[in-house]
């Protein structure tokens, strides 16, 4: 057996040098649950007298324990003895298709992205355990490079950034920094249920392994940050094949350029590719469906993959990442509405104003009107000799399938208009009032 090892000292300056060069020039908010870690990173952030910077300590309550309440409290009087300002954030956990862990975790980090202003930081107190812990939960997840790089020391979060500057600290080095200066802490009891993975691996395997193998918690956070490493190369080369395969279509890949490549490759950059776009990356057995269900999909196919959060879709040569659609429906009518800018479509980001057609209301006589593909609508575009089916108008500009049924069309009368976004159609002779006669729009 190896030589059991002496806890690294942890201070005030330790924690300086973690934190310097640090980006963001906001406050640094704390996720403070009254815990020994983050207890141990609040106390020595006020040795340091924040650096320079406003400190915020956050508590979030979720309201899981009969104790919640009485932590909250003890919480706001840890900071308050500390001269900290104190925000309390309270929360629903409801566990929607996942486990409880993991719902509580989502909350958590939805509730300090919401505290955050432009610039800061939020600090966490994970350390070198909890790493450990990390990626040995991803290897039994048959993760990839992302998840056996484990928690980043530092990412872009909410409005700018979440650290974790105790990572390289080993739990016990902040249990003796606290027991050194008298600082009490807080016990969750939950962290003691072997029912959670993370707990279990915890009390049981980790002190397992390290009877055998006493370094074995620093052994594998460094396995972690040479997949950090691994992975940033591996991430440059899915942003070079993606550049490479770009497709006519813009944010698209090109379907041919796809099926050049070899399946890693193929993998890497899809993955990249998506996680770019800010979707949730699919489960290993969608990748291997791409090129099967996909790529190798015949030329009038409209093939779509989908998971949780996200969905790929292509047409003719192009691969499309995207957020599943919402609801559409195709029926509605909507009136333009006199005397305002701007009309809202449900599922839309934004409304249409005026400022998003080309089509001169102001004189027109006849009701105006948004609607959406019915089926037989045909339009004249403006200089052009002859009407054309609408549908064949998308089809020879490229139009995506699933958008077509969603573009706005604007009615006047009877008669199509403007294809929004796309053309401007013809208008009948009789359309317009007297030119002294305009209407407000």
């Amino acid at each position: 057996m190896g030589r059991r090892q002496t806890p690294a000292s942890f201070s005030p300056a330790v924690l300086a040098r973690q934190l310097r060069g640090a980006p963001g020039i906001g406050r640094w908010l704390v996720g403070f649950s009254g815990g020994a870690d983050s207890t141990a990173l609040l106390h020595a952030l006020v040795q340091l007298d924040g650096l320079g910077r406003e400190l915020l300590a956050v508590h979030v309550h979720h309201g899981l324990q009969p104790q919640a309440d009485a932590w909250a409290d003890i919480c706001a009087a840890v900071a308050a003895r500390h001269g900290v300002p104190f925000r309390l954030e309270r929360v629903a956990v409801a566990a929607q298709g996942q486990g409880p862990e993991a719902a509580a975790r989502e909350m958590r980090y939805a509730a300090l992205a919401a505290c955050m202003a432009p610039g800061d930081v939020l600090l966490t107190a994970h350390h070198r355990g909890d790493q450990a812990e990390t990626l040995l939960l991803q290897l039994l997840r048959s993760a990839g490079p992302a998840g056996l790089a484990g928690m980043p020391q530092w990412a872009p979060f909410a409005r700018g950034w979440h650290a974790r500057p105790l990572l390289n600290q080993p739990k016990d080095a902040l249990l003796s920094y606290l027991v050194e200066h008298g600082v009490s802490w807080l016990e969750d009891p939950s962290n003691q249920a072997l029912e959670a993975d993370r707990n279990y691996l915890r009390h049981r395997i980790l002190p397992a392994l390290q009877a055998r193998w006493p370094a074995v918690e620093r052994s594998l956070a460094n396995a972690a940050r040479l997949q950090a490493d691994a992975l940033e190369l591996t991430v440059a080369l899915g942003r070079q094949d993606a550049h490479v395969a770009a497709g006519d279509e813009p944010g698209t890949l090109s379907v041919g350029a796809l099926r050049r490549l070899k399946r890693s490759r193929l993998h890497n950059v899809l993955r990249v590719w998506i996680a770019d776009k800010g979707l949730p990356l699919p489960p290993a057995n969608r990748l291997e469906q791409v090129r099967t269900d996909v790529l190798e999909a015949s030329t009038d196919a409209q093939p779509r993959l989908c998971w949780s959060g996200a969905e790929l879709r292509r047409y003719r040569d192009a691969l499309y990442a995207m957020a599943p659609l919402p609801p559409h429906d195709p029926t509605q009518v909507y009136v333009w509405p006199a005397g305002r800018m701007t009309l809202a479509l449900p599922g839309s980001e934004r409304g249409l104003s005026t400022a998003d057609l080309r089509t001169d209301l102001r004189r027109v006589r006849a009701p105006v009107t948004i609607r959406f593909r019915r089926g037989g609508e045909r339009c004249r575009i403006q200089g052009e000799p002859h009407t054309r089916a609408l549908k064949t108008l998308l089809q020879n500009a490229g139009v995506p399938p699933w958008v077509r049924d969603r573009i706005p069309l604007l009615y006047v009368g009877d008669h199509l208009r403007e294809v929004i976004g796309y053309w401007v159609c013809a208008a009948p002779a009789d359309e317009f009032s007297n030119p002294s006669e305009d209407i407000d729009t």
